[in-house]
């Protein structure tokens, strides 16, 4: 996908830009509410785009993520798992079509290939909300997995 694609698309879905990096907007909140003491929806959607010179920086949530590849250049999710370990996955033409990411998991994405945009779709269950969101600082992820140092410092901001 081009990025003359890549403009039509931002402006066809509606998206703006997303905290962690790239483009998003919501396609579905379902309406029944889970969870007590704090009150979420069942399950949120977004569509999500991504270009090759951006990239979604490590964060993690409280709930479960699906990733799902549309069209356009692949996407690789660097994945720290609660243990510590790293997880790489590839979503994308040539790859598996969907990834899905745990809970408590420090994850980032970034699409592959010069030149290159990604739209993708990812479904979180319980649903997002921004409470549950939280961005990795490149300090405190490096001291909690040194292992990993070069990994974060690459896919963190600050």
């Amino acid at each position: 996908m081009d990025e003359k694609e890549a403009r039509r698309l931002v402006a066809r879905l509606n998206l703006r830009p997303h905290p962690e990096g790239g483009f998003f907007g919501e396609t579905f909140r379902s309406s029944i509410e889970i969870g007590k003491p704090w009150s979420r929806p069942a399950m949120t959607s977004i569509y999500y785009l991504l270009s090759d010179r951006d990239f979604s920086g490590f964060h993690r949530l409280k709930s479960d993520e699906i990733w799902h590849h549309y069209r356009g250049a692949a996407v690789t999710i660097e994945i720290i798992e609660r243990n510590g370990s790293h997880r790489r996955i590839v979503i994308g033409e040539r790859a598996c079509w969907q990834a899905a990411v745990a809970a408590g998991s420090w994850f980032a994405a970034h699409a592959r290939g010069p030149g290159g945009y990604a739209l993708v779709g990812c479904d979180v269950a319980p649903g997002f909300t921004y409470e549950d969101f939280e961005l990795a600082t490149r300090d405190a992820l490096k001291r909690a997995f040194p292992q990993h140092r070069r990994l974060i410092e690459r896919w963190t901001r600050e």
